[in-house]
């Protein structure tokens, strides 16, 4: 019988390190004290970051329908880009959505004048690509049931020279 126990005990032993062993090797986990370099990982394609916009820019938006021309400033950094319609008291948040090597675009949120809030401008999309020294911006979006899509080139503005006495 003790015979027969230990020959069970062996038996399940030897089952139970024949299992385990191939189910840790798909883990491929590390001790802290172990030698053994973690596994390299795949690098990830590197995202296109499209053409570099960064600055103040103004210019005018035409539409397509041929209404008149809005001004519109632009101001784009590392972090994000604001715009600005001084004709319709507008600002809105651009949110970039993704970039090409020629273009990059964005979600534009109002947030003054806003439509919806008794205001004159509306959520829209927003791309972009450089030509040169200026952008050229095509505005695309819905007003009142009617999509809308506005297009310019945009320069880059100079800094102000501070006024000295």
């Amino acid at each position: 019988m003790i015979n027969s126990l230990r020959y069970c005990a062996a038996t399940l032993a030897f089952v139970m390190a024949a299992a385990v062993g191939p189910a840790t090797a798909q883990f491929q986990f590390s001790f802290p004290w172990s030698t053994s370099s973690a596994p390299a990982v795949a690098a990830k394609p590197a995202v296109p970051t499209g053409p570099n916009i960064v600055g103040s820019w103004s210019g005018q938006l035409a539409s397509v329908g041929g209404s008149t021309p809005i001004n519109i400033e632009l101001a784009v950094t590392a972090s994000g880009a604001d715009t600005k319609y001084p004709d319709l008291d507008c600002t809105g948040k651009l949110r970039r959505l993704g970039s090409s090597k020629s273009y990059v675009s964005f979600v534009e949120i109002i947030a003054k004048g806003r439509a919806d809030k008794g205001g004159r401008c509306q959520d829209g999309s927003v791309t972009i690509t450089r030509q040169g020294d200026n952008l050229t911006l095509v505005w695309f979006g819905s007003i009142q049931g009617n999509a809308i899509v506005e297009y310019g080139t945009l320069a880059k503005k100079q800094p102000s020279k501070a006024v000295q006495n």
